[in-house]
């Protein structure tokens, strides 16, 4: 039997180019370019049926080594605390103040993109702080 290395993150959401383009400037992610035959993203979704328009973006690691991201909208709003979430790893290795000198710095980013802080975590060696994206999907910065 062969196990699977690749694999793709799938988020449910209202605005799935807003979601990913959120992701594509936390985690250093592209878009792919348009499909064959569209010039831009906006003239392949001008193509659309019109309830089709926007449903879908998706974004991946440049590096190829990440998985791909693909964001799908749905009509129901998110309702309760996320069952999986992303950890974005920014600290590892690092512990006490100098390993939250380093979450402070990546969250004072991230606020900028739209990102909202909820809680720091940290018990005088480990760290994190627990975040929503733009939509309120959490996640952590460790």
């Amino acid at each position: 039997m062969s196990s699977i290395k690749q694999f793709q993150v799938t988020f449910d959401c209202a605005e799935p180019e807003r979601v990913a383009r959120f992701w594509c400037e936390v985690l250093g992610y592209v878009a792919p370019p348009p499909p064959k035959g569209f010039a831009t993203w906006d003239e392949y979704d001008d193509s659309r049926a019109p309830e089709d328009r926007g449903s879908w973006f998706a974004c991946s690691d440049p590096s190829g080594v990440g998985p791909r991201l693909y964001f799908q909208r749905v009509p129901e709003g998110k309702a309760a605390k996320n069952r999986l979430h992303l950890d974005v790893r920014v600290g590892t290795g690092l512990v006490g103040e100098e390993r939250l000198a380093v979450l402070e710095a990546e969250c004072t980013r991230l606020l900028a993109l739209g990102a909202v802080r909820v809680q720091l975590l940290y018990d005088g060696h480990d760290s994190c702080i627990v975040m929503q994206d733009v939509e309120g999907n959490e996640f952590c910065i460790d």
